[in-house]
């Protein structure tokens, strides 16, 4: 009984020979040309996502360097920032106007105003 059950385990099984079931055609159990196109059309939507998702990574990698650079910039120019040192008194105006008239605007951040970034 032993011997026989390894002979079967190991003889090749018959393979046979592909066909269809009568009434059925090739293009009713293929995904045939729009099967074709809609799956072509995942792969290039999802390369396209995949870039825009990089190429917006690589923005926020790159504006998050650039604040890094200006608040090291601001910490090495801190003590020249504009403010009267410690113990004296602000200027009345609050220091918009300078002594030769000209007017200053305020930076915030270190922003100088609009079209600095």
């Amino acid at each position: 009984m032993h011997s026989l059950l390894i002979a079967l385990a190991t003889a090749p099984a018959p393979t046979p020979t592909p066909s269809l079931r009568p009434g059925l055609s090739e293009d009713q159990v293929t995904p045939g040309l729009l099967g074709f196109l809609l799956t072509a059309f995942i792969v290039v939507l999802t390369a396209l996502l995949i870039v825009d998702m990089v190429r917006r990574i690589r923005r926020v990698r790159y504006r998050a360097q650039v604040e890094a650079e200006r608040e090291a910039a601001g910490d090495a120019g801190s003590a020249d920032a504009g403010f009267p040192a410690e113990g004296t008194a602000f200027p009345a105006d609050g220091g918009a106007s300078r002594s030769d008239g000209a007017v200053t605007r305020p930076e915030v951040n270190g922003d100088a105003g609009p079209g600095t970034r």
